[in-house]
């Protein structure tokens, strides 16, 4: 039995800022799947090779089905993730100007097994080109374990930021942590709160989503800026001061922000927060619109979402933003003055 006034320091509260799971004792788990996804998807698209008989560059992420999570017990982290992924790639001859096309296949990306051990298989669709192919097995392949090598640094770094609580003793090594991963541009976000040395720091992720809608993209811009319109869509009351520094607030409070650069036809960038997001937290959110003849297509980029609220985040876009949208946009007439 212990003594009066001691006891097992694994349950003992120190002097934190949330007082949860103390010492970093219990387990604790974070599902790293849809924000894998997304970290795959731009790791991976984009990757370009060439020779002198031609180029190739993987263009579409075909499929990743799978999971991946993150564990924390006794202050140690334990990563499980499994997947399968289809690439496709493009690839043009330098001559002839010839274009081929194929696919590049990972089967079983997982924690058993070390990238360079990883199979990655390239095929290509009938005829010839067959240069091209062997371009993509050789320097395509290696591209590619380069890529997986940087999504699991960025899962083992990037992702876990938080998971391990700082304590009353460890306050001074997460400062170095915070500072050595500043300096590597990981994303992460500093919350302060009333402590002396050390603040909170949150994990946080990137969104990308690319929408098209039936609507030129005068009235498609027009539908974010104008109040009456984001009451229409949002089916709630809104503040919408369409200006450099003007306030937003939609869904009677629950997103508020502020306008930082609005570009006309083109670009609207905004400071962005839900409700239940970290006291004083700011996304950034890049609306980009392109010009499609009848149609727009919208690229958003939101930066800064807590890694928790990722997936509410998500559907708040595509759900309460993009589908009453387009219903707005199928009703007879949308009064865009």
């Amino acid at each position: 039995m212990a003594k009066w006034g001691q006891g097992d320091p694994r349950w003992i509260v120190e002097e934190r800022a949330d007082a949860t799971n103390v010492n970093n004792w219990h387990w604790t788990e974070r599902d790293a799947t849809s924000w894998s996804k997304s970290k795959l998807e731009e790791l991976l698209v984009g990757i370009v090779v060439g020779n002198e008989a031609g180029s190739c560059e993987i263009s579409d992420l075909k499929q990743v089905e799978g999971e991946a999570s993150c564990n924390s017990r006794k202050g140690k982290l334990i990563f499980f993730y499994e997947w399968n992924i289809k690439l496709s790639w493009k690839g043009t001859m330098k001559e002839s100007g010839e274009k081929h096309e194929g696919s590049v296949e990972i089967p079983n990306l997982s924690e058993e097994n070390e990238v360079d051990d990883t199979e990655i298989s390239v095929s290509k669709k009938k005829g010839d080109g067959d240069v091209l192919k062997n371009l993509m097995r050789t320097e395509g392949t290696s591209k590619v374990r380069e890529a997986l090598r940087d999504y699991l640094k960025v899962l083992k770094t990037e992702f876990t930021l938080g998971m391990i609580l700082p304590t009353k003793t460890s306050a001074g090594p997460e400062l170095v942590v915070k500072k050595k991963l500043s300096e590597n541009n990981v994303q992460d976000s500093v919350i302060p709160v009333s402590l002396d040395t050390v603040g909170v720091k949150i994990p946080t992720v990137k969104i990308l989503l690319k929408e098209m809608f039936d609507s030129p993209v005068e009235e498609l811009y027009s539908i974010f800026i104008t109040k009456e319109l984001v009451q229409k869509f949002s089916k709630s009351c809104a503040v919408i001061e369409a200006k450099r520094g003007g306030k937003l607030q939609m869904f009677d409070g629950c997103i508020t922000g502020e306008y930082i650069e609005l570009l006309p036809s083109q670009r609207i960038v905004m400071k962005w927060r839900c409700r239940n997001w970290p006291h004083e937290h700011y996304a950034t959110v890049a609306l980009n619109f392109k010009d499609q003849v009848t149609q727009t297509e919208l690229q958003l980029e939101c930066k800064g979402v807590p890694v928790c609220n990722e997936d509410s985040t998500r559907q708040c876009w595509q759900k309460q933003h993009f589908e009453e949208i387009r219903v707005l946009l199928q009703q007879p007439k949308v009064n865009t003055e």
